[in-house]
């Protein structure tokens, strides 16, 4: 049955995609239409010579229009045809049958006398590549978003995790570097992409659907589909132990593109995406797949598309934890000298209410600084999320820690490898710290800001942490990083002048910032009350008392300490600066630092006794390096100070003896430990950027 002409001003449609096609007046041609779609023909272009006039009719499910809108006629009239004559057909239901509508143009001439007719035969098909573009978990139909990503609550786009984690325990590597499932929990590190389709049973004779991605971002992404039903209804059971043969790979670095089936009649299949890489300098984290429906054209010769659909996913970022959140596992090293040290963790960190997991000598190989070789960090997406430990380039006798013991089943591993020759003391990640969450000029930083040492600015031989590490951290582009002065130091660790601390007002923290300048005017006091005999290390095996009279004496050293402080002066600005801060966010602590001749040109600053800034937060609990200061009516004085500054924000001080193990080593408590904490709350998409 065919529709009139005389109705076509009441169909008039307006999809988002339109398509070119060619109508012949001599062969019936079959098409494949998708719905949402809008075919166009130029009428003029296969018209008979002399053609002056034209008619259309069509099947009830086709919809069409005509441009320009001929002037009104009677229904059997035949509209003038001129160069422009553009007919708009499109259908807005699938099709049960193949060519099971029609469309016919007929031409005539002068006197209006046939001179021919274009038949087009018309199969409609529904396609949909549909993600979680909204980002609440569910794979919707169709969001008009899928095929970009913007941030902030408002925003749209799917997210990928990098699927760094390892489902095996024994002989193990990262997922991501084997292109097949080998169990089936390792679906759920992956974001799931559904392929909705409705029409025939089966397309026309040639036609076919392909997945393909670019060749740039194909060395960042795995498609592996989704074979059976059965084995999407068993996608969370435990049936395949070892090897999953019912989720075969679709697409990778080494196939752009792939047929994928066309199932009949109203069904789904479902994809499941992997990412392979973190954002990085040469990777803006946004990745494009897309679907396409492929016409035949003549034997030996290529499809053609005639349409596709297109999804963006954007990989999430690396994310790490400041101490203002809470604590969950506590990571510590044996080692054949530190039992004394360790005791005294122990009993902290159970008062505390954390895991404490210890790294034993066969591991560590006698390397204690478990802070410098890794930092804790996450990924994160609307389905899933797990912790991510970024390796040091450091590479000492604890190198092989974090991937041998902490790669594993949701718990993701990354690293990133410098050229020997690069790397240097400040790409140990007592060098990496992230602040809480600040505003700064109305800016918001939910995730905080990393902070990293480097170089003074006008230095011309000094040492940085290596370029591949701090690409990564911008390119997380979630918690932008601040870059503070920390050669002056002899280990160069930022860890050695700050750190932060919870606290129930105000911002929720407060700066902690190693002062020179307080001790000095702590010591002052004592002298004034007559405390100046009073002796610093006394007690300590091996270690000569110093009094309080005689530091404040020794104008060298003092000379040392005013250039420490004016270093740390330097960092204190650019800290307010970059993250907000008043003074009064800022808690000085007292500590002295001596000068060390590193080379025969260099000086740098090492802690005089123990660094009480670089302590272990656990919540309210802080574990803090025992300073062995002088003593006045047999307390400790630093401690006291440290105890009474902390306590006004209802924090806790514990004081661990790391004198001999630690601090001569150059290094102190968090040097030598390291915290895994829980995520944050707050979704890094919806950052407003």
């Amino acid at each position: 049955m065919f529709q009139e002409v005389s109705t076509f001003k009441r169909r008039q449609v307006t999809p988002n995609y339109h398509r070119t096609c060619r109508l012949s007046t001599e062969s019936t041609n079959s098409v494949v239409h998708v719905v949402g779609t809008s075919l166009e023909a130029n009428l003029s272009r296969c018209a008979p010579p002399r053609s002056k006039y034209f008619s259309v009719k069509c099947s009830p499910k086709v919809q069409y229009s005509i441009s320009p809108p001929p002037q009104e006629t009677s229904h059997l009239s035949p509209i003038p045809l001129n160069g422009k004559s553009t007919l708009h057909f499109s259908m807005s239901h699938a099709s049960e049958h193949e060519n099971d509508s029609k469309l016919c143009v007929w031409y005539y001439g002068k006197n209006k006398e046939e001179l021919g007719r274009a038949i087009m035969h018309l199969t409609a098909v529904e396609i949909s590549l549909d993600v979680d573009a909204d980002r609440d978990g569910v794979v919707e139909e169709n969001n008009p978003n899928k095929g970009s990503w913007e941030w902030g609550p408002q925003g749209h786009g799917a997210i990928l995790l990098v699927n760094c984690d390892s489902e095996r325990t024994y002989w193990k590597k990262p997922d991501s570097e084997q292109n097949f499932v080998s169990k089936v929990s390792d679906l759920k590190d992956m974001s799931m992409m559904v392929l909705r389709t409705r029409g025939p049973a089966k397309l026309p004779n040639g036609y076919k659907l392909t997945m393909h991605i670019s060749k740039g971002d194909a060395e960042s992404v795995r498609v592996f589909r989704s074979r059976s039903s059965e084995a999407m209804s068993n996608s969370l059971s435990k049936i395949y132990d070892y090897f999953v043969k019912d989720f075969p790979l679709v697409l990778c670095n080494e196939v752009l593109s792939q047929e994928v089936p066309y199932l009949g009649g109203k069904a789904e299949m479902t994809f499941y995406v992997e990412g392979l890489r973190f954002p990085d300098k040469d990777f803006d984290g946004l990745i494009r797949i897309s679907l396409s429906l492929l016409e035949p054209i003549g034997e030996g010769l290529p499809e053609t598309p005639i349409f596709t659909d297109k999804v963006v996913f954007r990989v999430a970022p690396w994310i790490m934890t400041p101490n203002t959140l809470q604590p969950l596992e506590v990571f510590v090293c044996s080692t054949d000298d530190n039992y004394q040290f360790l005791k005294g963790m122990k009993n902290f960190i159970q008062k505390s209410g954390c895991k404490l997991r210890i790294c034993h000598e066969y591991m560590n190989r006698g390397d204690r600084w478990m802070q410098d070789e890794l930092e804790f960090g996450y990924i994160d997406s609307p389905h899933h999320r797990f912790p991510v430990v970024l390796d040091s380039p450091r590479d000492g006798s604890l190198q092989d820690f974090p991937y041998n013991e902490l790669l594993g089943p949701d718990f993701g591993y990354v690293t990133r490898v410098a050229k020997r020759k690069d790397v240097s003391s400040l790409d140990s990640f007592g060098n990496l710290e992230v602040s809480p969450p600040v505003t700064v000029n109305g800016k918001n930083y939910p995730l905080g800001r990393i902070l990293i040492g480097v170089a003074f600015p006008t230095a011309t031989k000094g040492r940085n942490m290596t370029k591949v590490v701090q690409d990564f951290l911008w390119a997380q582009a979630v918690q932008e990083p601040v870059a503070l002065f920390s050669d002056w130091l002899y280990v160069g660790h930022i860890d050695e002048f700050m750190t932060f601390v919870p606290a129930p007002d105000k911002k929720g923290f407060r700066l902690l910032l190693a002062s020179p300048d307080a001790a000095y005017k702590l010591f002052r006091g004592l002298q004034k009350d007559g405390y100046g005999q009073a002796k610093l290390f006394e007690g300590l095996r091996n270690e000569k008392p110093i009094t309080v009279d005689e530091i404040l004496n020794d104008e060298r050293f003092k000379e040392e300490n005013n250039y420490v402080q004016s270093c740390i002066d330097w960092n204190r600005d650019v800290l307010k600066r970059e993250l907000g801060l008043d003074d009064d966010d800022i808690i000085d602590l007292p500590i002295l630092f001596k000068l060390e001749l590193e080379d025969e040109n260099q000086y740098r600053a090492l802690a005089y006794y123990p660094d009480m800034v670089n302590m272990i937060v656990l919540g309210k609990n802080l574990g803090v390096p025992k300073p062995f200061g002088p003593k006045v009516n047999g307390r400790c004085v630093l401690e006291a100070e440290m105890c009474s500054l902390m306590g006004a924000l209802g924090l806790s001080c514990t004081f661990i003896d790391d004198f001999t193990t630690y601090h001569k080593l150059l290094g102190e408590v968090h040097c030598g430990s390291n915290v895994r904490r829980q995520p944050f709350g707050f979704k890094w998409w919806n950052l407003e950027k």
